[in-house]
């Protein structure tokens, strides 16, 4: 049987990728390996940006850096070339950082670089949530993880 493709953020695949040079990688990465093919991305470094590079943070449309620099264009710009990327890998299911200015959903930082949570997705999510694929974090994972009977 075929397993079908998952976008996945590539720090959660310990790709030094996060803002401050370090990853998230998660523990279940073998199990998820075993059920789907996954497709690493990292919308911020498709968008341009560098790591390590300053934290940013979603301010309405907006994504702002904690030095008070517009990073918006590059996030918009890594959304977009994710969202190519999961529609040419056939990807219907992402799993992503959960928090993220981009990749988060359902919470985000606020904005005030104060560590306060707020209802919201990352720019990348609401793209690929637009496009009617499935996002998951690492908090909701085992939606992603077939049950195993009790037989």
């Amino acid at each position: 049987m075929k397993k079908p493709n998952l976008l996945i953020s590539e720090c959660l695949c310990g790709v030094h990728c996060r803002y401050d040079g370090k990853n998230n990688r998660i523990d279940e990465l073998e199990c998820i390996q075993s059920l789907y093919n996954i497709i690493p991305v990292c919308p911020e470094i498709l968008g341009g940006l560098s790591t390590p590079r300053p934290p940013a943070e979603r301010v309405g449309q907006l994504v702002i850096n904690n030095i008070g620099v517009d990073v918006t264009k590059e996030f918009v710009r890594g959304a977009l070339r994710t969202l190519t990327i999961a529609q040419d890998n056939n990807c219907h299911r992402a799993l992503l950082k959960a928090k993220s200015p981009s990749c988060g959903c359902g919470e985000i930082y606020d904005g005030t670089f104060s560590g306060i949570l707020t209802t919201g997705n990352g720019v990348t999510t609401d793209l690929l949530l637009e496009n009617h694929i499935e996002v998951f974090t690492e908090k909701n994972i085992d939606s992603l993880i077939p049950k195993k009977s009790d037989d």
